[in-house]
């Protein structure tokens, strides 16, 4: 698996620009647990990342692509959801330095870095019942995969892991954030941040497969 920072721009782009279809889903979701707003950050994030990128030059590096997408996604809606994770795309950046391409060990190293930045900034951690807990099992998935193996396959590893963790997320009780006002409440309702993640998954692999 390995894709020149053009390609991944443009099957970024096309998952990106399905997420709007998950905005009810997600919505729904995240009233039950916070303020539902959660919907309309992925929606205006993902409308925002696409448009930064469609700016830029031909040029663009994975580094470029993964600063612009932060800036955006952080500015385009005020929740803690779109900071946390357009910082994580501002840190991974630095991973990327000099890249020009795309192979699992940097998509491994990217994803480590966003995680680590939700856990430092966010100060959670998996368990708590956030986005964390399908990130960071799903980027275990891709590490123990094979380097060279077929996006498709990978992404699908990791999206069966990433769907079986925000299923065990109904069975916690929120820690952090709005949702953790509703206490015990929160019980027997899957994780929105976790949902949104899963989604994009799902979303990739389909941008993938048509790519």
């Amino acid at each position: 698996m390995s894709v020149s920072s053009n390609e991944l721009r443009d099957v970024v782009s096309r998952a990106l620009e399905a997420m709007p279809a998950h905005t009810d889903e997600l919505r729904d979701l995240d009233a039950a647990l916070g303020d539902g707003d959660l919907g309309i950050t992925v929606q205006s994030g993902s409308k925002a990342v696409v448009a930064a990128w469609a700016a830029l030059p031909s040029s663009a590096s994975v580094a470029d692509l993964l600063l612009a997408a932060g800036k955006a996604f952080s500015t385009a809606n005020p929740s803690t959801f779109a900071a946390l994770i357009g910082g994580g795309l501002l840190a991974a950046a630095k991973t990327a330095a000099g890249k020009e391409t795309v192979g699992r060990d940097d998509a491994l190293a990217i994803g480590r870095a966003v995680a680590a930045r939700i856990v430092e900034r966010g100060k959670s951690k998996v368990g708590d019942k956030t986005v964390l807990d399908a990130l960071v099992p799903s980027l275990d998935v891709l590490e123990a995969s094979q380097r060279d193996g077929d996006a498709h396959v990978l992404l699908s590893a990791m999206i069966g892991k990433a769907s079986e963790q925000v299923d065990a997320t109904a069975a916690l009780q929120s820690q952090k954030g709005r949702a953790a006002w509703v206490r015990e409440r929160s019980i027997g309702h899957p994780d929105p941040g976790a949902t949104a993640y899963l989604r994009f998954l799902e979303e990739l692999r389909g941008a993938f497969a048509v790519h």
